[in-house]
């Protein structure tokens, strides 16, 4: 089976980083393809990940205005359509959208209405996760933690910490995770980035989130790995977007293989389909040409990312039901 039919999930996916040629041109038209090239996408390596987080500020500009929101969204489903996902966790920082005059809660009513139009037209299963970032204060990451409470049943299911993981502390987002934790909500969190395996043990030991966004430099501390595998903490790798923030020189020098092999809990993402160039159905066929990864690994990090989801457990088993029928049941990773 090619890899764009074979069912996906999808874990890890920004709105502000995903927006397409033709939606930017609905919103600006003034924007060619040459520009969009230029100031959307990371074309090869940039030069860290401060660098790569740039291409997403002209996204936002774009995402101000109910319309912008509602059509940026409408059009990562599309690509959802077409790249086969069947489940996606997509991730916005609700503040950054405020500079027109729309509110918080406004904001995320819009994208939770918009998310909710585009599960029943495309059929596609999704929720939100709302990100603080690392350059916020602690006023704007409570603020952010509230509203994934406030919108807990209408399809936002995770607060995360995103942004220039090497740029600031974490010191400003530990009152709003233990908030989520006290609350009951689920938490993600982006490390191992931009920095070393010691800032996943910081990020795991003051934020204790369930999940780490990329979280691949574990891979520098045996000890690390073996902690994460034992406590079941599922790491969200993107292995592009790795690549362009100049983490890894290529393909090869990943360690997904490497982690996959070691019994961690992992899914595979695309972070930024726009900024990155990408789609899942390329990270798997790059992963097919590093790795000669086959069916049995891609069921495995797809059942990984299902029983990593924030989800309920009747969803769970019917998104099972669709991974087992597409992959088979009796495939056996040579790497678990």
């Amino acid at each position: 089976m090619k890899n764009e039919h074979i069912p996906k999930i999808e874990l890890h996916v920004h709105l502000d980083c995903c927006l397409s040629f033709d939606v930017v041109q609905k919103l600006d038209a003034s924007i060619d393809e040459r520009q969009y090239r230029k100031y959307f996408r990371a074309n090869g390596k940039c030069a860290n990940l401060a660098d790569y987080l740039q291409r997403a500020t002209r996204a936002v500009d774009l995402m101000q205005s109910d319309r912008s929101l509602k059509l940026v969204t409408d059009d990562l489903f599309d690509q959802l359509v077409t790249d086969r996902v069947i489940y996606a966790e997509i991730r916005f920082a609700p503040l950054l959208h405020t500079r027109q005059g729309l509110g918080e809660e406004e904001i995320v009513r819009i994208v939770t209405d918009a998310v909710a139009e585009n599960i029943e037209r495309t059929g596609i299963s999704a929720n939100l996760i709302l990100c603080t970032l690392r350059h916020y204060s602690q006023a704007q990451s409570i603020s952010t933690a509230e509203l994934v409470y406030a919108f807990r049943d209408q399809g936002v299911v995770a607060l995360d910490l995103a942004a220039d993981e090497a740029g600031f502390s974490i010191d400003n987002h530990v009152l709003a995770f233990e908030y989520a934790k006290a609350n009951g909500m689920h938490t993600t969190a982006h490390a191992g980035e931009a920095c070393s395996a010691e800032s996943v043990w910081e990020t795991i030991d003051q934020l204790k989130p369930d999940r780490i966004g990329h979280g691949i430099r574990a891979s520098e501390d045996p000890a690390l790995v073996e902690y994460i595998k034992h406590q079941g903490i599922h790491l969200e790798i993107c292995p592009t977007s790795n690549i362009q923030t100049n983490i890894y020189s290529k393909m090869y020098d990943h360690p997904v293989d490497q982690l996959l092999g070691a019994g961690i809990s992992l899914s595979i993402n695309t972070d930024g389909r726009t900024i990155s160039g990408t789609s899942l159905t390329e990270e798997y066929t790059k992963l097919v040409h590093a790795f000669s990864w086959g069916l049995a690994e891609f069921r495995q990090v797809n059942c990984n990312a299902l029983d990593a989801a924030f989800i309920d457990e009747d969803l769970k088993r019917a998104l099972s039901s669709v991974i087992d029928s597409a992959y088979g049941t009796n495939l056996i990773s040579s790497r678990q």
